[in-house]
């Protein structure tokens, strides 16, 4: 396949629209999973348990729109830790979310539709899996054809990545000891943290992180919150004390009567907790999707212009679903998608061309916010013998404002999902500003 003369978009385009190869090396897959002997019997199985976990190909985007996530990511994250914002979001937070103590939360998650106009905010979230998954599935492609070579080779400083992502849990505790005037010492131990870990989907990469951890001198256990205990002022699981929780729950505000040790030891400063009901009041209610798009509110919280530029650039128009919009958005449903305030993981949500009259009105009685419909781009990939098209949006894992890892999602339906054949993460691969390149494929 020819591709001549494009722009930097176009090339990336031209490949994701027309570039079927297959660049997953699904036995060197297996090989990276098998690191980790808690996973060797799943990386034979993958294939059956976790099917649709990993797409086949990757995904393209240029340098230009990798800058203009880049950039994005800082203009949100600068914004996002004004103290202006805290004042403006936080008296309707959650008791458990006034306290600052000490660390931002590990791996941000912004999620984008890329489009002609420049990549486009669909979602933020602060407990965003994937990442480990992600890092092992980029040392399991494979080169494709001669095009594949630079964008293949501009990922091979991937080795550094791991150690990138200790070292952010280690500064969530040196943060942490800084924060209760305490001098600042290695970290120890870790919990990673969710209900029932075992039986969650992206289990697998609660045991990477285990193992991670452990191959840096850090003790780590996996486990369900109700088995964490406080005793003499001190988190512990089992017999391990614990320095730091990284917390996968959904309980936003550590509020169910299950979690209640971690609640306490966090509210007390007995551990580390991140991400924290904090973060996630600060970055993650979905209000913020509105705020973050109106000019004026930017302005008075003392955003700088460049910022709001960008921010203006990047966040689709939404708003409040109320009693005196209710008409209006009825009658422009098709070009928006609703979804609840307290929601996650794409649950709840709904396109308007695909409402129903019943479906509407349970919208109008809950607490959704309307927001400009988006369409995602388009990865044309090869499932077997079938040609197919799948939808895709591009995930950035950051740190602080600094983006540490790009990631896919290749789906079909109204949002992303591990159902789909052929869809699942997928590494992105940033195309060079090139003035002509073949394609073999």
């Amino acid at each position: 396949m020819l591709l001549a003369e494009p722009s930097p978009h176009t090339l990336a385009d031209a490949l994701n629209q027309g570039c079927r190869c297959q660049t997953l090396d699904a036995e060197q897959l297996r090989r990276e999973l098998g690191r980790n002997a808690g996973l060797r019997a799943l990386a034979s199985t993958l294939g059956e348990s976790h099917p649709h976990l990993f797409s086949g190909t990757a995904v393209y985007a240029s340098q230009a729109t990798v800058q203009a996530v880049q950039n994005a990511v800082a203009a949100l994250e600068r914004t996002l830790s004004l103290p202006a914002w805290a004042q403006q979001v936080l008296p309707a937070a959650s008791a458990i979310a006034q306290a600052d103590h000490g660390p931002l939360g590990v791996f941000m998650g912004y999620d984008f539709h890329l489009t002609p106009q420049g990549p486009q905010l669909i979602e933020i979230n602060t407990n965003a899996g994937g990442a480990m998954l992600n890092a092992v599935l980029l040392r399991a492609q494979a080169v494709c054809c001669g095009l594949m070579n630079p964008l293949l080779n501009g990922y091979r400083n991937m080795a550094t990545l791991e150690d990138d992502f200790v070292a952010m849990f280690q500064a969530e505790w040196d943060r942490f000891n800084h924060a209760r005037g305490q001098a600042l010492r290695p970290l120890h131990s870790v919990a990673i943290v969710d209900e029932a870990p075992d039986s969650q989907y992206l289990a697998p990469e609660f045991a990477l992180f285990a193992e991670l951890f452990q191959r840096h001198g850090i003790q780590a256990v996996v486990a369900d919150p109700a088995h964490l205990e406080l005793r003499d002022g001190v988190l512990y699981c089992g017999l391990l004390p614990i320095d730091l929780v990284y917390n996968r729950l959904t309980d936003f505000t550590l509020s169910n009567p299950a979690h209640a040790a971690l609640a306490q030891a966090y509210a007390e400063d007995r551990a580390a907790v991140t991400p924290h009901p904090r973060a996630h009041a600060l970055r993650a209610n979905k209000q913020h999707l509105v705020t973050l798009g109106q000019p004026a509110t930017l302005q008075a919280l003392g955003v700088p212009e460049a910022d709001r530029r960008t921010l203006l650039a990047t966040v689709p128009a939404c708003e409040h679903v109320g009693a005196d919009n209710a008409a209006a958005l009825w009658a422009q449903r098709k070009q928006l998608f609703f979804k609840p305030l307290d929601g996650f993981g794409a649950r709840a949500v709904y396109r308007g061309d695909k409402l129903t009259h019943k479906v509407w009105e349970q919208i109008q009685q809950g607490n959704y916010i309307a927001q400009a419909l988006v369409p995602p781009p388009i990865r044309a990939l090869q499932v077997g013998d079938q040609a197919t098209e799948l939808k895709f949006d591009l995930r950035a894992y950051s740190y602080g404002g600094r983006v540490q890892l790009l990631a896919a999602r290749t789906y079909s339906g109204q949002t992303t999902n591990f159902r789909t054949e052929g869809g699942g993460f997928a590494p992105v691969m940033w195309v060079p500003d090139l003035a002509e390149q073949t394609c073999s494929c």
